[in-house]
């Protein structure tokens, strides 16, 4: 159970990333960085670099130190900063980032604030070749030394660090991300005629978007629509796929837009393809727009979050038959949506309490 007091004090909270090109670790870190200053307290920000379609969304009062490059190893430099600065709490945004974080306490010793990390992709990795599993396992179960906490996003996840990295129990939280509000000056995302499928997420290998590219021309319905929203390394391996397939006219990949909200709204059915995620946000998104959700078993909170067959589908990685009659099940003309799912808590407070305690924990 999180502890739950007021802070004592203002704190100053430092977290860092690659670079604002709009990856969901990045968009989340965003949102709880603008609570947590509505809140009262400082938040500096440090990045690679600040290019990326994010930087419009930085909340106001954010402190950012940009470090010149977009490459990841130029977070190296974070221990300087933390030496300069000297935060309260470390942050770390997502385990694609605890490499870091093992370097900064390396690097700074005792000197090194609390660290926290949330886990924000999968722990388990069954599409690893062995050896490379093998190596990944380890690098987790080295974390206990550099990680004061873990945070997780539901309780599977938590179970997961947990097991995987042999973190203590007494040092592993459940926090959920804040979740999204509409962004009232953001410029509409253009939307297909007629009715459409929507995926939301960066266009990288991970996400698979070519299973659901895939999936198209076998649906029943051959007027549906795909909408891609998300930028990445991926985009020209799909556009030759799109291509190779003759769907054109039928896929839609306008890039990255700061509020898929209304994309996901006008959708018949939401879809998620990946290899391994943590706890996806599009799908809470999805879901609470009411709009169903078609998802393969990427992460044991995928399960978690489509809990009811009236929110969606799970489906295997490599059942692409799977996916296709998925998909048509929500296609059907007429098949009722879920209710809007409205999350409660407040992911805010709890980590501001979290902070709280394992700043005044270091004080002692």
């Amino acid at each position: 159970m999180l502890y739950r007091a007021p802070p004592p004090m203002p704190l100053h909270i430092l977290s860092f990333a690659e670079t604002l090109q709009g990856g969901g670790v990045e968009r989340a870190l965003l949102r709880m960085a603008a609570g947590w200053v509505e809140r009262g307290h400082s938040v500096t920000l440090v990045l690679g670099s600040c290019e990326g379609p994010l930087a419009a969304e930085v909340p106001a009062g954010v402190t950012i130190v940009e470090l010149g490059s977009r490459r990841y190893p130029i977070l190296i430099r974070l221990a300087g900063v933390i030496r300069r600065v000297e935060p309260d709490i470390v942050f770390c945004p997502g385990n694609y980032y605890t490499a870091i974080s093992a370097i900064t306490r390396l690097l700074l010793g005792r000197r090194t604030p609390p660290v926290v990390a949330k886990v924000s992709n999968a722990l388990v990795r069954p599409e690893m070749a062995r050896i490379f599993a093998w190596g990944y396992r380890r690098w987790l179960r080295m974390h206990p030394a550099f990680l004061d906490h873990v945070v997780a996003m539901t309780p599977a996840m938590a179970e997961e660090a947990i097991a995987e990295m042999a973190m203590p129990r007494g040092r592993v939280s459940v926090i959920a991300n804040p979740p999204a509000e509409a962004i009232p000056d953001a410029a509409p995302p253009p939307l297909p005629d007629g009715r459409y499928i929507v995926g939301v997420g960066r266009l990288e290998p991970q996400k698979r978007w070519d299973r659901l590219i895939a999936a198209l021309p076998r649906l029943a319905d051959s007027s549906v629509k795909l909408l891609l929203l998300g930028e990445g390394t991926a985009r020209t391996a799909l556009a030759a796929q799109v291509a190779q397939l003759g769907l054109g006219a039928r896929v839609l990949m306008p890039g990255h837009v700061s509020d898929p909200l209304p994309a996901l709204k006008g959708a018949t059915v939401a879809a998620l393809t990946s290899d391994f995620e943590g706890v996806p946000g599009v799908i809470r998104e999805a879901l609470s727009q009411g709009t169903p959700v078609v998802a393969t078993e990427a992460s044991v909170a995928v399960r978690e979050i489509i809990d009811a067959p009236e929110l969606g589908t799970v489906v295997s990685r490599e059942d692409g038959d799977a996916l296709v009659a998925a998909l048509d099940h929500w296609l059907t003309p007429g098949r009722a949506r879920p209710a809007p799912r409205t999350d409660a808590g407040d992911p805010i407070g709890d980590y501001l309490a979290l902070f709280s305690r394992l700043a005044g924990q270091r004080i002692a």
